[in-house]
């Protein structure tokens, strides 16, 4: 209660603050007092004034509040709130994110999460609830109160026939989320799934948890809880030997690689969450798809989640660069595998995106492209570059020049000097159209090494599964 009440206070002091009349008067509120809410929140959070957990809390609560007084009908004529528009609301995605959701670089080594994988058998040692919740947590990168409170019936196939995960994201208050599985992942639920038929043969199906407790649960209707799980980990983890991992450190002036014992205090059930996401961006999974893998309402929340990898943002700039192309449709880095790493990065950095391909100038990419005098007319610029990826565009663009040029052409009803200022200029369709044909023709050109590695294709669900860990 004094929560709600604590947020309906935080409310009030952002209208009293950014409304002439306070907020005593409900029907002109708007969408625009939300936003200064939110605003307003986040600075406390900056200021330090106001915890990020806190911020989560409150603002999660209001929305609830909200929604609450609406469905009994405190907005209805004679009611408190009669007039309160429906846009002073907040929305979904206007929750933020968890601090946990927000921190890189949390995953676990490989050599660690194999080590813990080796010694499984310990944790099962008292009963295979704890080992179990922990397999799910390693294979699914679910958080652990939504591994606990799996129902028994949370395990279905997609129209392929393949496996997946149905569980509710609390956090996020989205519930029936499906995830794609391994066959080794849904192997073990079911295994899971027959002990707990063969424990409570008397409760139906519907009732029974996944994972139920060990601790008064006569029924198994009770789950696991994740404080439960937290001190069976903890306990674990503990008990097991050092977890050696190469660490490169600095002896009489020279780097060298030695293997040193890993922090045990970094290995916690939601470092699992980190470890998938990491695994999954590693293995080329694309940023949209690992959203949806993670169940992010955001993007950047999705990017901040894990770390890209030296060898992959080497491979990414080698991919571009080496079908990139400037205005006269030539090759502009034929040779890559000659460039020192540094330039590699020199080049991901010094080049922002324009249409139909990137700009290197550097006022230009300072500005973020918006500091160009030839704005739109990129192909007749030396720091204009492109690529493959830009050839639909580029094709779509000479089409609209042409089709522009035979419209002004027939068109009667105005100026000369007005249709010359419209019309598209015979250079400028000689230009993309000899860039459209010289990019078209080293497509053709390409090896089957060079199409491999434009066209990648990403890892099967089962690859993604308990096997790649």
């Amino acid at each position: 209660m004094q929560t709600q009440i604590n947020c309906i206070v935080r409310l009030s002091e952002s209208l009293r603050l950014n409304r002439p009349d306070k907020g005593i008067d409900p029907r002109p509120l708007g969408r625009d007092d939300i936003v200064a809410f939110l605003n307003r929140m986040r600075y406390l959070v900056q200021q330090g004034e106001v915890a990020a957990a806190r911020h989560v809390t409150d603002v999660r609560h209001l929305r609830r509040m909200l929604l609450r007084m609406r469905s009994l009908g405190l907005t209805q004529p004679d009611q408190p709130l009669h007039g309160l528009p429906e846009q002073f609301m907040l929305r979904p995605e206007d929750i933020p994110d968890d601090p946990e959701d927000t921190a890189a670089g949390r995953d676990l080594p490989p050599e660690v999460m194999r080590q813990l994988c080796d010694h499984l058998d310990a944790l099962g040692a008292g009963g295979l609830q704890a080992r179990t919740a922990v397999e799910l947590l390693m294979d699914t990168g679910r958080r652990a109160n939504e591994i606990c409170k799996l129902p028994l019936d949370c395990l279905e196939r997609d129209g392929d026939g393949e496996p997946v995960l149905v569980y509710d994201n609390r956090k996020a208050l989205r519930n029936g989320r499906r995830l794609p599985i391994a066959k080794a992942t849904a192997t073990l639920i079911i295994e899971q799934q027959q002990r707990v038929r063969a424990r409570f043969p008397d409760t139906t199906a519907k009732d029974l948890a996944l994972l139920p407790t060990p601790v008064a649960n006569p029924h198994g209707t009770k789950p696991l809880t994740a404080s439960w799980l937290g001190v069976r980990h903890r306990a674990w983890v503990v008990s097991l030997p050092d977890f050696l991992v190469p660490t490169v450190v600095e002896v009489a002036g020279e780097r060298v690689t030695k293997m040193l014992p890993f922090d045990k205090a970094k290995i916690f059930p939601y470092a699992y969450r980190h470890t998938y996401a990491q695994r999954h961006a590693d293995a080329g999974i694309p940023v949209d798809a690992l959203r949806v893998l993670m169940d992010h309402r955001q993007l950047d929340t999705t990017q901040r989640y894990y770390r890209v990898s030296e060898k992959r943002q080497r491979e990414a700039v080698e991919r571009v660069t080496a079908m990139q192309f400037d205005r006269h449709g030539k090759r502009v880095w034929r040779q890559v595998k000659a460039v020192l790493d540094s330039e590699h990065a020199r080049r991901a950095i010094g080049e922002t995106r324009v249409p139909y391909g990137t700009c290197t100038e550097p006022s230009n990419v300072a500005a973020g492209g918006h500091d160009c005098p030839v704005r739109f007319r990129c192909v007749g610029c030396s720091h204009f570059r492109t690529d493959v990826s830009y050839l639909p565009d580029l094709e779509a663009y000479l089409a609209d020049l042409l089709r522009n040029h035979e419209r002004l052409a027939a068109f009667t009803d105005a100026d000369d000097w007005a249709k010359g200022e419209a019309m598209p200029s015979d250079d400028e369709i000689t230009r993309v159209r000899r860039l459209v044909k010289r990019v078209r023709d080293e497509l053709d050109d390409l090896t089957d090494e060079d199409r491999s590695r434009s066209s990648r294709p990403s890892p099967s669900s089962a690859e993604r599964g308990r096997a790649s860990r």
